[in-house]
């Protein structure tokens, strides 16, 4: 296998992981701890906003390069097994659906929102 190849089936392993880490911070059956470390590492990895800002050169990718995939290794080693298992199958289940035209619709209007709050507040003063 080539080494994009093998990119590929990492980004992919990790999509799967982030969203197996999110079902498993809803799940009932999960850890204080182990659940408070997904839904962080979760909410960080899916949410558009980073801790340092993607066109500041070389930290802007590090934090997704090295936080993320760290986030997810700590996370996986806090979770029971069959758990973690049974939330990688959902997961995977669940990125292969089609995606949402509407979903994006909803994001693109929050952030059109956002911009005009912001727009206002600047404006006022």
């Amino acid at each position: 296998m080539t080494f994009l190849g093998k990119a590929k089936n990492w980004a992919r392993s990790l999509k799967r992981d982030v969203i197996a880490l999110w079902l498993a911070a809803r799940d009932g059956r999960t850890p204080l701890l182990a659940k408070i470390v997904a839904a962080a590492v979760a909410a960080y990895a899916l949410l558009p906003i980073d801790l340092i800002p993607d066109f500041i050169p070389v930290l802007g990718l590090l934090d997704d390069l090295l936080l993320v995939p760290l986030g997810i290794l700590l996370a996986i080693k806090l979770l029971p097994p069959p758990l973690l298992a049974e939330c990688r199958a959902r997961a995977a289940l669940i990125a292969n659906k089609p995606r949402s035209a509407w979903g994006l619709a909803f994001i693109i209007a929050v952030w059109v929102l956002c911009g005009v709050a912001v727009f206002v507040f600047f404006r006022g003063r």
